[in-house]
C-alpha cells in the first residue's frame, strides 16, 4: 500500500487575468495594448476560444469564460464589414464577460478594437507569435495555472536529473541533508516546503515559493542564499518529482525492506512516486545516501534493477547446488 500525502489539495477554479499576464508574458510575448483596468477579470476554463463564429453574431454556444483569440482570418472579416458595423460585432462580443483578448501574428488591433476594449475594460494584448502555436502555448499556460495543486513539508534537490523530495520530522536533517547535496554540485529545488502541481494527470512538477527561493534555513546558522554561496547553478526553480525519501528516526523505523525487491511508494495528488525510507542515526552519511537512492531509482528507470539482478544470481547458484 501506497504511504499518501496529507496535505491540503487545492484545484483553482479560476484565475485573473492579471495573474495570467504576470506569470506568462514572457513565454507569450505578450503585450498589453488596451483595457488595464480589466487585469482583475477572470478566466475560469484552462482553453482558448477563437472569435470568429462569435464576431459573426453566433453566440449560443460562445465559451465566453476562455482567453479570447484574434488571428488574421478574424482580423480579415472585421475589415471585410462595413465600418459602421465593425465596433458594433466587436462590442457585443465584450458585453458576453469574457475575461481578455489576445492578438496574434503580431497584429495591429484595429483602433476601434482599441477603443471598445478600453471602454468596456476588457484587456487586449498582442503577441507575434503565430496562431496555431500561440493557441498551444496558451493552452499549456492555463493548464500549468488551472493543474491540482498541493504542498509538502520536506525539501526538494535535483540529483543528475532525478527530482527527490526529502521528507522527515522536524529538525531531524532535512535541509542538512539537502544543503550537504548542493555542496556536491546538486540543485536546490526547494528548502522545507515544496509545492507541487499534478500535470496533465501524469507528472508532478515541484517548485518553491518566490519569496523563499534561493534561501534555506540551516539550524545554529540561520537563513543562507544558497545562489550566492554556491553559485546559480545551485538554484532549479522547477523540477518534476521523480523519488520521494523519507528520513526516520533508527528505532522508530521497524520492519525496514532489506533487499529493496519490495517497491515501496507515496501518493501525491493521486499520484504514486517511488519512495524510499533512511533510518538515521549519527555518523550516517545522508546526503550520501539520498544520492544513492536517486541514483539506484534512475538505473531502475533505465530497466537496471539491482535487487533483482541479485536475486537471480542468487536462484542460479541454488540451483547449480541442487543438481
Amino acid at each position: 500500500m501506497p504511504t499518501k500525502a496529507m496535505s491540503a489539495i487545492r484545484k483553482p477554479r479560476a484565475v485573473t487575468v492579471e495573474h495570467f499576464y504576470r506569470e506568462h508574458a514572457d513565454r507569450l510575448q505578450l503585450k498589453s495594448v488596451a483595457g488595464e483596468a480589466g487585469m482583475d477579470r477572470t478566466i475560469r476554463e484552462g482553453a482558448v476560444n477563437r472569435m470568429g463564429m462569435a464576431l459573426t453574431g453566433f453566440t449560443k454556444y460562445f465559451a465566453n469564460q476562455r482567453v479570447q483569440l484574434i488571428g488574421k482570418s478574424e482580423t480579415a472579416y472585421l475589415q471585410s464589414l462595413a465600418p459602421e458595423d465593425r465596433p458594433k460585432r466587436f462590442r457585443a462580443v465584450l458585453e458576453r464577460n469574457i475575461p481578455c483578448v489576445v492578438f496574434s501574428r503580431d497584429l495591429k488591433p484595429p483602433a476601434f478594437v482599441v477603443k471598445e476594449a478600453q471602454a468596456a475594460k476588457v484587456p487586449l494584448f498582442s503577441s507575434p507569435i503565430v496562431t496555431p502555436r500561440l493557441v498551444n502555448l496558451i493552452t499549456l499556460c492555463l493548464e500549468e495555472d488551472f493543474a491540482p495543486s498541493t504542498s509538502e513539508h520536506g525539501s526538494m534537490v535535483d540529483i543528475l536529473g532525478m527530482g527527490v523530495l526529502i521528507r522527515g520530522e522536524s529538525g531531524i536533517g532535512k535541509s542538512e541533508c539537502a544543503l550537504g547535496l548542493v555542496e556536491r554540485g546538486y540543485s536546490l529545488v526547494a528548502d522545507d516546503i515544496t509545492r507541487l502541481r499534478l500535470i496533465e494527470g501524469r507528472e508532478l512538477m515541484a517548485t518553491s515559493a518566490e519569496v523563499t527561493r534561493t534561501f534555506m534555513e540551516v539550524r545554529g546558522i540561520g537563513i543562507i542564499n544558497v545562489a550566492s554561496l554556491f553559485g546559480g547553478r545551485a538554484i532549479r526553480t522547477e523540477k518534476r518529482l521523480d523519488l520521494v525519501v523519507t528520513l526516520m528516526e533508527w528505532d522508530k523505523v521497524g520492519e525496514i525492506e532489506r533487499t529493496g525487491l519490495d517497491q515501496q511508494f507515496y501518493e501525491i495528488l493521486g499520484l504514486k512516486i517511488p519512495h524510499v525510507k533512511i533510518p538515521i542515526r549519527p555518523g550516517r552519511d545522508l546526503a550520501g545516501l539520498v544520492q544513492v537512492a536517486a541514483l539506484d531509482q534512475k538505473m531502475k528507470t533505465m530497466g537496471q534493477f539491482s535487487a533483482m539482478e541479485f536475486n537471480e544470481k542468487l536462484l542460479q547458484r541454488l540451483n547449480l547446488k541442487d543438481r
